[in-house]
């Protein structure tokens, strides 16, 4: 069980050129980047509220190659929730998320309650489409996991998904510590919020 702390690890695996980095900076900084740069591994942190409290979401895009199996496992361990992305252009991309899914399973024992998420990136290039949704769908329900479409070039569906990552963590009561330079309206409106919320 990952150290309780304020911030909400979240990591991102997928194939490389699925559009991981994509979907994480549509997500934190609301930019889509045109051109293709392989990442090694960058992390992203984004404030959010959770039950009541203000907690920090961290997201770890991790490499698309499967070079670094130690760095994959360290970040497993560490994670309390898991982003899966294939591309809807490339069932390939999707093939390969089953040794990670694997993984994950291996190194976090009983995978039931965490929050896994598959997605399907790339909705909107429906004409080079390889995997259909139901085929997505059902792949997700054989895991355990929830499932989504998304585009990050037209922002489809990206903060819904890291949403109802969020909604699917039910395991740890959140002890996070208030963000004291927050209004007295703005803490009471938090309180009213049971759920993690984005911010």
């Amino acid at each position: 069980m990952p150290e309780q702390s304020n911030d909400y690890r979240v990591v991102v695996f997928g194939a490389g050129g699925v559009g991981k980095s994509s979907l994480v900076l549509m997500f934190v900084r609301g930019t889509f980047r045109e051109s293709y740069i392989p990442t090694i591994e960058d992390t992203y942190r984004q404030v959010i509220s959770c039950n009541k409290n203000i907690c920090t979401l961290q997201i770890t895009d991790t490499t698309g190659s499967h070079q670094f199996p130690a760095m994959q496992r360290l970040n497993i361990s560490k994670g309390h929730a898991f982003i899966l992305v294939y591309s809807i252009t490339s069932k390939q991309s999707l093939e390969e998320l089953k040794p990670i899914f694997d993984v994950i399973k291996e190194v976090k024992g009983d995978i039931e309650g965490i929050p896994i998420m598959l997605v399907g990136n790339k909705c909107d290039e429906t004409e080079n489409r390889e995997v259909d949704n139901p085929y997505g769908s059902d792949q997700a329900r054989r895991w355990g996991c929830g499932f989504m479409e998304t585009s990050a070039k037209t922002n489809v569906n990206v903060k819904e998904l890291f949403q109802e990552l969020l909604n699917m963590e039910k395991r740890r009561p959140m002890n996070f510590q208030l963000d004291s330079k927050k209004s007295k309206t703005q803490l009471r409106k938090d309180k009213l919020k049971g759920k993690c919320v984005l911010m």
